[in-house]
């Protein structure tokens, strides 16, 4: 299975969303599945792609040209380059089975927020978890709650995607994932 992690590239957060990333791409690498991330070597997304070349598992990022040097580039992978970050997200959609969000800022919100749309809309079908390090996602649920609370969105958002502290849980989920999906116009 091909894993999409969106996650952190900033270094000046605290070791233990990097200890989780190194052991999550240690976890990906021991299930013989392949990693698809965004070719960054710091942060989350650095320790992601080292756990599972640790263990020997195939890494491939993706990385727009403007990005293009050694100083922020994971280089131990088959790299993917692109023009534009859109067209980086839309490789790695393509290329992975599923999606797999870790503690990040603006970048990976908005990926989950693209990717779990795209899941509403019946766009795609692949299964979306959240990995909520030390309760890193807790806020961003709430929110989501509010909404749903003020009818902005429906219960069955919820049921588009799992958040769960345990990279165990999350590959279970991963690999004997059975679709969900709705379309939110279905009921207009």
């Amino acid at each position: 299975m091909n894993i999409c992690v969106y996650c952190a590239s900033s270094e000046t957060i605290d070791k233990s969303y990097l200890n989780a990333g190194e052991k999550f791409g240690r976890a990906i690498a021991e299930n013989n599945d392949t990693l698809i991330f965004g070719a960054g070597k710091y942060g989350v997304m650095g320790a992601v792609a080292r756990g599972c070349r640790k263990k020997g598992g195939k890494v491939i990022g993706v990385i727009p040209y403007f990005f293009d040097n050694a100083h922020v580039m994971f280089t131990d992978c088959e790299i993917i380059r692109t023009e534009t970050m859109r067209e980086r997200k839309q490789i790695m959609e393509n290329k992975s089975d599923a999606f797999v969000m870790m503690p990040g800022g603006i970048g990976t919100f908005e990926e989950f927020f693209e990717i779990l749309t795209l899941k509403q809309l019946d766009r795609h079908r692949k299964p979306i978890a959240l990995y909520n390090v030390n309760g890193y996602y807790d806020d961003l649920l709430k929110m989501l709650d509010t909404a749903i609370e003020q009818g902005f969105m429906s219960e069955k958002i919820k049921k588009l995607f799992l958040v769960s502290k345990d990279e165990k849980e999350i590959l279970e989920y991963l690999k004997n994932y059975s679709p969900f999906s709705y379309n939110k116009y279905d009921s207009v």
